[in-house]
């Protein structure tokens, strides 16, 4: 819990089976705009995550069979309790995360409304009648895994930790928990808080923390470990593809959302000023480290030069710098490592012929927001997600044009579309290859009850709503034969 003198957090342990467990050793947990150590975090073991999916199998049984409405219940008091705890999230998220306090507003505000959407999960149907040539009474009916491993990531600490798991406990199953290493508390020890708090049954969920250099093994053991049916994962495209490998390997289901390249087209006839203002939104909110963010700013040729105008002059208005000051829209990049990847993105682009419209501009742990045209293929920046206040904008001249350069990326979730025409949105958006299409805004949009995901190397499977229910429930054929199933005179 957050001391009342300071404001970094009380750490009171890993949260193993309803205990607050300490661990052999700790890590560094920085703050990002001064690299100063806001909090000494245990760094967790195999062990001690064995531990914790052990007991999440003892409490699977007893939650698994609480009455649906109980279960509702307890989903609402959690969102009542992240209520209370709003300032302390939005804390945090601007010290731990590196995240512009409006960013924290919205993200603490957001995620009781994850929690009361899981809630009424447990009020929808949750099987099938199904017609039966034998007469039987034939059913398909959906039943909780068991224990689902959740791991999450540190840019939205709050809104995918709590979609990693959210729906998962609604239905009956049980959960541990291993939040990144870049925001521990935020995305894991903070959630142990407020569920404990709110009165959830000890071992129904379980958090375990683990430095950079322990990840491998814990979460290896969030996968590999028998007692563990499912693992839900947001995060880079490489490591979901590890994560989903060894989730195939050993026949469990895995509900992977990763990353995206995703563009913003603008077609002449659109509303230049609303497309400018969705243009900053999307490619600047919190540095750009949203998978959703705008990476490529696709402007048709006839309007390309007034949009840019527009674009620049709200772009050159955000303010970069540390996030004690709420003026400071521009934070930083969350770890010097991520800042050092982005600036080598920007420096490759230029080195081969990009022009910097805006910033361009580095400096410790921050990039300040980066406009790049006449990119081209040859640029690693415009195949990489750079996950940074960097965005490119390209000009075309057709629609055909428009989705071939939309669609030139291993990538799939999200596009947006700026029109009058909506109809020709529509027509444009079933060409383009992303999971999500939002007409006439820009491409960071999530609701808790939408089925939120990608295709291509952007992933695997939906959450929110009823279609988190294919990740974390089973089906089962259940029939009642009542006299109509003949067999042959020989049996």
């Amino acid at each position: 819990m957050l001391d009342s003198v300071t404001t970094s957090p009380t750490i009171r342990g890993m949260y193993i089976g309803g205990e607050w467990v300490p661990a052999a050793r700790t890590f560094e947990d920085l703050n990002p705009s001064d690299n100063t150590v806001w909090a000494r975090i245990p760094d967790g073991s195999r062990t001690d995550m064995r531990r914790a999916i052990e007991a999440a199998r003892a409490a699977f049984p007893a939650w698994s069979a609480l009455p649906f409405h109980v279960r509702a219940h307890h989903l609402l008091k959690i969102a009542d309790t992240w209520e209370k705890r709003r300032a302390d999230f939005v804390n945090a998220a601007v010290s731990e995360g590196g995240g512009w306090f409006g960013k924290g507003q919205f993200e603490a505000g957001y995620v009781a409304e994850v929690f009361r959407s899981a809630a009424a999960l447990c009020y929808h149907a949750i099987g099938e009648v199904l017609p039966s040539e034998h007469g039987k009474f034939s059913t398909a009916t959906r039943w909780p895994l068991g224990v689902v491993s959740v791991i999450s990531p540190w840019n939205m600490p709050g809104i995918l930790t709590a979609r990693g798991f959210a729906a998962a406990l609604a239905v009956g199953n049980t959960i541990v928990l291993k939040p990144s290493e870049d925001t521990p508390y935020a995305g894991g020890l903070f959630f142990a808080e407020v569920l404990e708090e709110a009165g959830i049954p000890k071992g129904v969920f379980n958090v375990v923390t683990c430095s950079r250099e322990s990840v491998a093994e814990v979460g290896d053991e969030m996968i590999e470990n028998p007692l563990v049916k499912a693992v839900s994962f947001t995060g880079s495209t490489a490591v979901g593809r590890h994560i989903a490998a060894k989730a195939g390997a050993h026949l469990k289901k895995a509900c992977v959302e990763l990353g995206g390249k995703d563009s913003l087209i603008i077609l002449e006839d659109a509303d230049l000023d609303h497309a400018a203002k969705a243009a900053n939104f999307g490619s600047f909110m919190h540095q750009g480290q949203v998978c959703m963010s705008t990476e490529k700013i696709l402007v048709q040729e006839g309007v390309y030069d007034d949009f840019m105008r527009r674009f620049l002059s709200r772009a050159s208005k955000l303010r970069t710098g540390h996030t004690r000051d709420k003026d400071n829209v521009i934070g930083p990049l969350v770890n010097t490592r991520q800042a050092l990847r982005v600036k080598a993105l920007i420096d490759d682009a230029v080195a081969k012929g990009a022009r910097v419209d805006l910033g361009g501009r580095a400096w410790d742990n921050f990039v300040e927001p980066t406009v790049l045209s006449n990119v081209n293929a040859s640029m690693n920046i415009w195949h990489d997600e750079t996950f940074g206040p960097v965005v490119v904008v390209c000009p075309f001249r057709t629609e055909d044009e428009a989705v071939a350069l939309n669609n030139d990326t291993e990538y799939g979730l999200t596009a947006a579309i700026m029109t009058a025409d909506e109809a020709r949105a529509l027509r444009l958006a079933g060409r383009l290859e992303t999971g999500m299409v939002h007409v006439n805004c820009q491409n960071i949009n999530d609701e808790p009850h939408v089925p939120f995901g990608g295709v291509k190397a952007s992933g695997v499977g939906r959450y929110g709503g009823r279609w988190s229910l294919d990740a974390f429930t089973e089906l089962r054929w259940i029939t009642l034969d009542r006299g109509g199933r003949h067999f042959p005179p020989v049996f």
